[in-house]
This record gives structure tokens, C-alpha cells and sequence, in this order.
């Protein structure tokens, strides 16, 4: 239990210096109506993720709070992961409005740092909540599934 979260750890600390890298790279910034969507969809769907999901409730790190709940409603229903949606757009914002390779490389990047957080998350949240198999079996990680979804 203990390795697993020093790796939890460890995919917080690539996961934010993806962030700053994206952001420290020098770069001739361009604004564009696809640069200012994906940031307008991030922005929405985090507040979204916040209103359902209190701080409180969600940690950055992996691992479930002690008293945390489990959620499934809101963003939740159709996607496990709403949250790190929402970061992957704003990223892809930042990208967009960079147009650089550089940017593009750090956003997959932190597209497969993302997965290696979520899949640690997702082990931990089976451990403390066994009906997550249920709830990870109808729905997708970071995009949301369509179609009807039963309870």
C-alpha cells in the first residue's frame, strides 16, 4: 500500500510539471476560436466536476479521502474521471493556442500521465468501494459514454 502511494505521488509531481512546462516553453501564442472552445469546455465541465464533487470530497492525489464518498452522479455518470477531463481540454487549449510541437508532445504526455494516475486511483477506489466494479463497468475513464445508463 505504502509503494502505491509514493507512486501516487510521483504521477501528482509529472502530472503539474507537464503543466508548467506547457505553459514555460517560449511560444507565439495564437488565439483561435478552437483554442477558446476546448478552454470554455474545460472551464465548464470543471465547474461542473466542483459542484457535484466538493473539494472537500476529491483529493489530487490518487487515494481516496478517508471520509470521501463515492460519487456517480453529474459529470460522474457518464465518466469516471471528469475532472482530468477538464484539465486534458484546457491543456489541449494551450496547445491549440501554441500550435507547437513541443506543447503537443507535453499534452500526450500528460495524456499517459493521466492514465497511469487514473488506473492507481481506480485500484485504490475498488479497495475501499467494491461496487466502483459496477459503476467502472458502465462508464468510460475520461470520455463521457453515450447512450442511456442505467443506475
Amino acid at each position: 500500500m505504502r509503494d502505491m502511494l509514493n507512486h501516487g505521488r510521483l504521477w501528482v509531481l509529472a502530472q503539474f510539471a507537464l503543466i508548467a512546462l506547457m505553459f514555460a516553453w517560449p511560444a507565439h501564442w495564437r488565439a483561435s476560436a478552437a483554442a477558446l472552445l476546448l478552454a470554455l469546455a474545460a472551464f465548464g465541465l470543471g465547474v461542473w466536476v466542483l459542484a457535484w464533487n466538493r473539494p472537500g470530497n476529491f483529493n489530487i492525489r490518487p487515494e481516496p479521502r478517508p471520509a470521501g464518498q463515492l460519487i456517480t452522479d453529474g459529470p460522474y455518470r457518464r465518466m469516471r474521471h471528469p475532472m482530468y477531463t477538464s484539465l486534458l481540454l484546457g491543456m489541449a487549449a494551450v496547445a491549440v493556442a501554441a500550435a507547437d510541437l513541443p506543447r503537443l508532445a507535453a499534452w500526450v504526455a500528460l495524456l499517459l500521465v493521466l492514465q497511469g494516475k487514473s488506473s492507481l486511483e481506480e485500484r485504490l477506489l475498488l479497495q475501499r468501494w467494491p461496487q466502483y466494479a459496477a459503476y467502472r463497468a458502465r462508464t468510460w475513464k475520461f470520455i463521457p459514454r453515450p447512450g442511456r445508463l442505467d443506475p
